[in-house]
């Protein structure tokens, strides 16, 4: 399927550094994660925060107001199942000087407007008698994922996950199990569907599926931690297919900022019981310099694959009998606009 450049382009992410976006589901709204210009635990810069925007018929934005998490320099957002709340979570809690951690900010969604509204956390009381607006994750936080009904983050300093257990009116609740550790030595992304989460490892090149068990409990699965793919390293990563037996993990293959080496990949598996994983024939597929987001569309056809090095896109007929990857036959790569840091696709864009 080509891609051809919505009219009016580019748009303005209205803050500094945009990291992630997402498209809400029925595709009218586009949220966007601008991390700021400022690496601080105790000042804002002004330009951090959600960015709301509505999607037109052609691919045009139309911007509709900001929002600010609760902490400094966010890192991820994360819908819930229903896309009725997001999540946002950033590197700094608020109290980050006492205690070191990262936090988590909730916001109900409009589903008319597609505006945002703050939700307070109704398990911590204040000193002057109001709720704590933030729930607190671990230490160095870049990542997090929803499946099933658990919210999952990845806790950099420590290399561990922080579990909640997602709960009514966009609250997250503790779980007992506590803080969950892998044994990786740096995780590099999370994801997941409502069993399983999945981990990958940029400092073993390894991937390691995770059972999601009552209350958010975390078990490796049958298949133990999996090497990833011979001739791949620096997996950032991964996208399961949505019949969930195929499992894509992205890998930039090296450090090099040198635009198109022809070294970065996608190393494509099939998931079998207890989520080991066999590789699948073809792969590892070849991608454009530096990849760091990876998308599937709303037919189940095709994938495509943001790259930072070179602004690239690359786009993939996807095979969901086979799981297989083949070139698009009109051309499988498309400049954007400057440098990519992620990509999301709107199903009401024809």
């Amino acid at each position: 399927n080509n891609l051809t450049q919505a009219p009016h382009q580019p748009f303005a992410s209205q803050g500094a550094n945009p990291i992630t976006l997402l498209v809400k589901s029925g595709g009218r709204f586009l949220y966007v994660l601008n991390q700021g210009s400022a690496d601080t635990p105790t000042s804002d810069s002004g330009d951090a925060g959600v960015a709301v925007f509505s999607v037109g018929g052609d691919g045009s934005l139309t911007y509709l107001q900001s929002y600010q998490s609760q902490g400094f320099q966010p890192m991820w957002m994360q819908f819930d199942s229903t896309n009725g709340y997001l999540y946002v979570l950033d590197k700094y809690a608020p109290d980050y000087k006492t205690s070191g951690n990262g936090s988590i900010t909730a916001f109900s969604i409009d589903p008319t407007t597609g505006r945002l509204t703050l939700v307070l956390n109704n398990q911590v009381i204040q000193p002057d008698g109001s709720n704590l607006p933030y729930w607190e994750v671990g230490q160095n936080p870049f990542q997090m994922k929803q499946a099933g009904s658990c919210l999952f983050t990845v806790n950099t300093a420590d290399q561990s996950i922080t579990p909640y257990s997602l709960g009514a009116g966009g609250q997250l609740v503790n779980v007992t199990t506590g803080n969950f550790h892998p044994g990786t030595t740096n995780i590099s992304s999370i994801n997941g569907n409502g069993s399983y989460v999945v981990l990958t490892d940029n400092g073993n090149n390894t991937i390691l599926p995770l059972a999601v068990g009552p209350a958010c409990t975390l078990n490796p699965s049958l298949g133990g931690i999996q090497t990833n793919q011979p001739g791949t390293s620096n997996p950032t990563q991964s996208f399961i297919s949505s019949n969930g037996k195929f499992l894509y993990v992205l890998n930039q293959s090296t450090t090099s900022t040198t635009v198109n080496q022809p070294f970065s990949s996608i190393s494509g598996f099939l998931i079998q019981t207890g989520q080991s994983l066999s590789i699948l024939t073809g792969s590892p597929y070849s991608v454009d310099s530096g990849p760091v987001c990876m998308v599937g569309d709303p037919t189940n056809k095709y994938i495509y694959v943001s790259a930072h090095n070179s602004g690239q896109v690359t786009g993939k007929l996807y095979d969901a009998n086979t799981g297989a990857l083949s070139q698009l036959a009109r051309g499988s790569t498309f400049t954007a606009t400057g440098l990519a840091t992620c990509l999301a696709i709107s199903g009401a864009v024809d």
